[in-house]
């Protein structure tokens, strides 16, 4: 290929150019329609795109995520810290002081009171600290009848506290105080803190954690599985399916399997979900209205936030910057390379299940053609024919010939 062969027309470079300030324009707006979401009810996020990758790189891209299968939200430790940090993030948004009314209330709800307590003069003739045991206690000095408040007054516990109460004096003035002091505590006791819902969710209620019968030794005898371990036990054989599939009817059956597999996320994740909601409006219910003007408490720093807001600013820097023509040559491999972390989350690839639309693609589709095409713009001085890489490359040049 001669030097005149190598020239390119005018026509060739305002096409060019114009092809430039078409994807710039494409990477610019999708970036900052996803930023503009980020102030809506339903704020865009790059965890759908992930959970579903397919491909060789599967599993790295939903590894990207920490916790693709949503298995945090059923791990009881994880989340009683997670609402911690929630009520420590909440006190800190609204300026609250830990001593506040306000702070204390948050914590009720949360954690539950430390007891519960009812006002008593004195116990009614017959009733004893010594027959009440550790079911209550009562303080002469305080005059407060209590129960932990990490031990509920079961029915059986509370008729057997107010059965120590003689029957010939059970119309007394101290009886009836006593017993309506008792029936307050069982009361307090029905109502459960949010943590301890969240215990009953993930570790008491049979349904979803399982039944294992033993014998006085210790021995199993007999076990039933819970929904969370079913889930467990479903995403791997989902997992080691999903390795072994190549043929139609293998990828027909794995997406049947898979929506089954959501169904049951559903079942065992949304309960959870559902509680923290409740918590989150719970909370806000404390709040003034100065207060709650001041906009909802700033959602932690996920794995999936943080990759979700690099994706959105990196839309959006790459575009602005093919726009203008400064850094074009850096913009056009940054936003190839963005473009086929996207193609390979999800490439038209044999042997990986078509990606559902109106399009048919295969091994080619418009991402990895839009990458190429930004290479090819990179490949090219764009930005010196129309942008601020040709102002800075004039100046340049003219301060050189200033030395010579």
């Amino acid at each position: 290929m001669n030097g005149e062969d190598r020239k390119i027309s005018q026509l060739a470079c305002v096409l060019l150019v114009t092809l430039r300030l078409f994807i710039g324009w494409h990477l610019l707006y999708e970036g900052w329609w996803k930023i503009d979401t980020q102030k809506s009810p339903q704020p865009w996020s790059a965890e759908g795109y992930l959970k579903n990758a397919t491909g060789p790189l599967r599993g790295f891209f939903r590894s990207l995520l920490g916790d693709p299968n949503d298995l945090r939200w059923v791990n009881y430790d994880y989340m009683s810290n997670k609402w911690d940090d929630y009520a420590n993030r909440f006190l800190a948004h609204y300026n609250i002081a830990d001593d506040a009314p306000e702070a204390g209330r948050l914590m009720y709800l949360l954690n539950g009171p430390a007891q519960f307590s009812a006002k008593l003069e004195a116990l009614p003739p017959g009733v004893t600290q010594e027959k009440m045991g550790r079911l209550a206690q009562f303080d002469p000095a305080k005059k407060i009848l209590s129960v932990d408040g990490k031990q509920h007054l079961l029915a059986a516990e509370r008729d057997r506290l107010l059965s120590l109460v003689d029957a010939s004096a059970a119309d007394t003035p101290p009886a009836v105080a006593y017993k309506n002091a008792v029936n307050s505590l069982y009361n307090q006791g029905t109502r459960l803190s949010y943590k301890e819902r969240l215990a009953v969710l993930l570790k008491g209620d049979p349904e979803r954690v399982g039944v294992i019968q033993r014998e006085k030794d210790g021995k199993e005898i007999e076990k039933r599985i819970g929904d969370i371990e079913l889930y467990q036990a479903q995403i791997e054989r989902y997992e080691a399916n999903h390795a072994q599939a190549k043929t139609k009817y293998q990828w027909d059956h794995l997406e049947t399997q898979w929506r089954e597999l959501q169904d049951l996320r559903r079942r065992v994740v949304g309960p959870v979900q559902a509680l923290e909601q409740e918590l989150r409006d719970s909370a806000e219910k404390l709040l003034s209205s100065d207060q709650l003007a001041m906009g909802p408490v700033p959602q932690p720093w996920t794995e999936g936030r943080v990759l979700s807001w690099r994706t959105m600013w990196s839309l959006t820097i790459f575009g602005f910057l093919l726009i203008i023509g400064l850094g074009t040559r850096f913009a056009a491999v940054g936003g190839a390379g963005l473009l086929m972390l996207f193609y390979l989350a999800a490439p038209p690839w044999p042997g990986t299940p078509e990606a559902p639309g109106i399009e048919h693609n295969y091994i080619v589709n418009k991402v990895n053609m839009e990458a190429l095409t930004l290479l090819a713009i990179a490949a090219m001085p764009t930005g010196r024919w129309f942008g601020l890489d040709g102002l800075i490359y004039s100046f340049w040049k003219s301060r050189q010939k200033s030395r010579d």
